[in-house]
């Protein structure tokens, strides 16, 4: 366990080093200030607006960082040949995979603090309340990422960064609208097509599991039975991902 807090704090240094993250950091407090603008033409939709917004720019932005970031968490290592010193040494690949996704995770956690803290307090200042019926939903979006970055994770440590970032936005997508496809493809005449359909639902990431904006919007606080049973089904499909990662990696041949 020691090893592995051991290259997840070298990783959270590594990553907040990083131009790419305070980039995205710019642009996410940028969406999140121009609710200011928009509140200011609106009727009587100033709270739903700012949470909207707000809540779309640390989603957006926060797939953005774990796809950007975690391509190259494995993959750097072996392209500057550090991977070589970093296996020779008493650590276990498996240690090696699991710190490098934890680093990650504490960059986004503190990423995904700072961007809520500014929407509460850009909360506070245009409406005069603390709209805290969003953390809830800042929560889900957290552990949305940490899905994303482990499909991320499991992509770099076989492939290059560009396949990994396209098959991980590609999942990202289809993970969002994964409801809506098994509804579809449900009608279809074939019991092969609905079969294939089930499968497919429960093999990729339901990713619209963790999206809390709606109830938010409609000023109600997320059901906690909800955010329990994402947060546990997201736990388990990133208990999954990162096993097929370190299963990949362990078996990997650097040359």
């Amino acid at each position: 366990m020691r090893k592995v807090l051991a290259i997840s704090l070298n990783t959270f240094r590594e990553t907040v080093r990083d131009k790419i993250l305070y980039t995205l950091l710019v642009f996410a407090f940028a969406m999140i200030g121009s609710a200011a603008i928009l509140i200011r033409i609106s009727v009587r939709a100033e709270v739903r607006i700012l949470q909207d917004l707000g809540l779309t720019a640390i989603s957006i932005i926060g797939v953005l960082m774990a796809t950007f970031l975690g391509i190259t968490l494995v993959y750097k290592e072996v392209d500057r040949r550090t991977i070589f010193t970093i296996i020779s040494k008493p650590v276990h690949r498996y240690q090696f995979v699991l710190g490098k996704y934890l680093g990650l995770l504490t960059t986004l956690l503190v990423s995904v603090a700072a961007m809520a803290l500014g929407l509460l307090l850009l909360s506070r200042a245009l409406v005069s309340e603390w709209t805290w019926l969003l953390l809830p939903a800042v929560w889900l979006t957290y552990v949305e990422l940490a899905v994303i970055t482990a499909l991320a994770t499991l992509f770099s440590s076989f492939t290059t960064p560009a396949l990994s970032a396209t098959f991980t936005l590609s999942l990202f997508l289809i993970g969002r609208l994964s409801g809506d496809l098994v509804a579809f493809l449900a009608k279809a005449s074939s019991a092969a097509v609905r079969a294939f359909a089930l499968g497919t639902y429960y093999v990729l990431p339901n990713l619209h599991l963790f999206n809390g904006r709606g109830t938010v919007a409609l000023g109600r606080f997320p059901d906690p039975r909800w955010v329990v049973g994402a947060t546990a089904y997201g736990m388990l499909y990133i208990a999954f991902v990162l096993s097929a990662a370190v299963f990949i990696f362990q078996r990997r041949d650097f040359k």
